[in-house]
């Protein structure tokens, strides 16, 4: 009789089948693909050999025009030559500071969406466009479909950023593996685990620096993985915006107001061939409309200098969050097309005293990392390291008294699920509200909101004696889950976190930073909500008792009991947390004796008609 097969976990049931995985670097400025071949990462090309996809979409009447092919319309045709689509995704209109050309519909408060001459475009749509060509590349050069696909996202992208990136990925047609951070691919392609001694634990600084974003990630690899101990960076900042600096220097060098917008994107475009040409040359020509400026690189340096100390200022918070010296740094890796310039690479050189690794192609580094993951996932090979990202800033949900319980801290491995126990408030309360807030401080008002949901459905009972189960729950790609469970009934609620939009670079840095600078006041607001909510939670206590055993104490002790209870609700007014403490005391004095002739009462009711011989007899 015939053995029948079963297939090693993870592998194909065909052993000799090769599943078709890419990786793919949905970048700013330019995307790539890349895939392992015969164990060996490839990065694909086109048919005319270009490797690089310019993230340029033109949408004209009769004809869409896709990457190199749309680069000149982005002077001639810059209202529907959509660039940088990346610095909108997930983002909302109120977000988008920066000068471009384009007609944004929508609500202030939600993704905008481009106006063309082809309609409506939103960010998703456009940046699928994108993807659907990566991936048209992959499968013309691999003469098979596609798969599965492993799509890196910037650390610092927060939920909303991810989840526009998935929903693009998935309008495309892509099936996708798993959403990867960047530093993190970037450190998969340079092999980093394969080239040290596994009984050492070292620390890996992976400074990228792209066309429209910044991330900094400290990795340590120790025992086979590869943990993210600290992230940081900005969601706009990258090539373009030092592009911007030395349009912005153009424009007081030449005493020049404004540009239209066609003026605009010929000048941006020439700031950014001047820039590109001084990683070569001492100094290049810069031509701005009819006039022609000299740029040096000491002058190209001064003019940077405000976008690298931002990102320097990044990787020094992000050391102190991963509490390392730079003595503690093994080696410092560069990624994204903008450290090709030599300012940059100087610039990390000296922070770091280090030279930096650069020898794997800065623009190919994170497809090719994002390859080899794909290859993992996809099950061909079981060779590799196990990575864990990390959350970028914290998430929790709102308490009484407008606190924030934090279940899932900034920098936590993930993917991740952390439970935790609340219950009610008010006697008899049957439903919850589920706030959901993202940030570092203790109070919601300062945090930023992802969602509400309500939990209904919990059995009426006194306040405090309902267990209400909440998890929250991070997947690989960052996408958060948050689910509510009432314990003894069983009713449940979940939500998925979607936000509109996401946050901006400003918010982003401003929630990490007021972290830090408002810690100590912080924990004294902390404090003085804990002690007003547990102030009126004892008022509330008392009142329902009094309703029911007023009868028990005399005249005065009731007055001196009300004239407590009164002080107390005078001084929760005054926000002053020594004098709130001082009337609690004031009024436990009172509400002490109360609770014990209560006590009496209970026992000498539960004892009444009960004999002694009953007690005797009772074993």
């Amino acid at each position: 009789m015939a053995l029948l097969q079963i297939a090693e976990p993870g592998q194909s049931s065909a052993p000799h089948e090769h599943r078709i995985a890419i990786g793919i670097d949905l970048g700013t400025t330019h995307s790539l693909v890349a895939t392992v071949l015969s164990g060996k990462t490839k990065v694909l090309n086109d048919e005319q050999g270009r490797v690089l996809l310019p993230s340029i979409v033109h949408y004209g009447l009769d004809s869409t025009h896709y990457g190199e092919d749309a680069k000149p319309f982005v002077t001639s045709d810059s209202k529907n030559t959509i660039i940088s689509v990346k610095r909108f995704m997930g983002r909302s209109q109120t977000d988008i500071k920066f000068q471009h050309p384009y007609t944004l519909l929508g609500e202030a408060s939600q993704m905008p969406a481009f106006e063309t001459v082809q309609g409506r475009k939103t960010p998703v749509e456009i940046s699928a466009d994108i993807l659907k060509q990566l991936k048209s590349r992959a499968e013309v050069s691999l003469q098979n479909p596609v798969n599965g696909a492993v799509i890196t996202v910037p650390a610092y992208f927060d939920e909303a950023q991810r989840q526009a990136t998935r929903d693009a990925a998935q309008l495309a047609g892509l099936n996708v593996l798993r959403l990867l951070n960047e530093p993190t691919a970037a450190a998969v392609a340079y092999g980093l685990d394969q080239a040290t001694n596994l009984a050492t634990d070292r620390n890996y600084v992976i400074y990228d620096l792209g066309g429209g974003t910044f991330d900094v990630s400290i990795l340590r690899f120790s025992q086979g993985v590869f943990e993210v101990l600290a992230t940081g960076g900005h969601t706009a900042l990258g090539g373009d915006d030092l592009d911007r600096l030395i349009v912005k220097w153009a424009k007081k060098e030449l005493n020049i107001e404004t540009f239209n917008n066609q003026e605009y994107a010929q000048v941006l475009f020439a700031a950014r061939r001047a820039k590109e040409a001084l990683t070569n040359a001492d100094s290049t020509m810069l031509t701005i409309l009819d006039h022609t400026l000299q740029l040096d690189r000491p002058t190209f340096e001064s003019i940077i200098k405000v976008a690298l100390d931002k990102t320097i200022s990044v990787c020094k918070r992000v050391l102190r969050d991963a509490k390392l010296e730079l003595s503690d740094i093994q080696n410092v890796v560069l990624v994204g097309g903008s450290t090709r310039s030599y300012a940059v690479q100087r610039a990390v050189a000296e922070v770091f005293n280090q030279e930096p690794l650069c020898t794997i192609n800065p623009d190919e580094v994170v497809a090719i990392g994002a390859a080899i993951t794909a290859n993992q996932l996809i099950g061909n090979t079981q060779e590799g390291s196990l990575l864990l990202d990390v959350t970028p800033l914290s998430l929790g949900l709102e308490t009484m008294g407008g606190l924030v319980e934090r279940l899932i801290g900034r920098n936590t491995p993930i993917p991740v699920a952390r439970r935790q126990e609340f219950t009610t408030y008010q006697d008899g309360q049957t439903a919850m509200l589920i706030h959901v807030v993202q940030g570092e401080r203790d109070l919601v008002e300062h945090c930023r909101s992802l969602g509400r949901f309500v939990l209904h459905g919990i059995p009426p009972m006194t306040a405090g004696q309902a267990r209400i189960e909440v998890t929250f729950q991070v997947d690989a790609d960052g996408l958060l889950t948050v689910s509510a469970k009432e314990t003894t009934s069983g009713v449940n609620a979940k939500i998925d976190i979607k936000p509109s939009y996401g946050l901006s670079e400003a918010d982003t840095e401003r929630l990490l930073l007021e972290g830090f600078k408002y810690a100590e006041e912080d924990k004294d607001l902390r404090h003085l909500q804990e002690t007003k909510v547990e102030a009126q939670r004892e008022l509330e206590a008392l009142e329902q008792a009094l309703k029911v055993d007023a009868e028990l104490l005399s005249k005065d002790q009731l007055t001196e009991l009300q004239a407590a209870k009164n002080a107390l609700k005078g001084q929760l007014e005054q926000n002053d947390i020594h004098s709130i403490e001082q009337a609690v005391k004031q009024l436990k004095v009172h509400s002490d004796t109360f609770a014990a002739l209560r006590m009496n009462q209970h026992i000498d009711h539960a004892l009444k008609g009960t004999k002694l011989d009953d007690w005797s007899n009772s074993n």
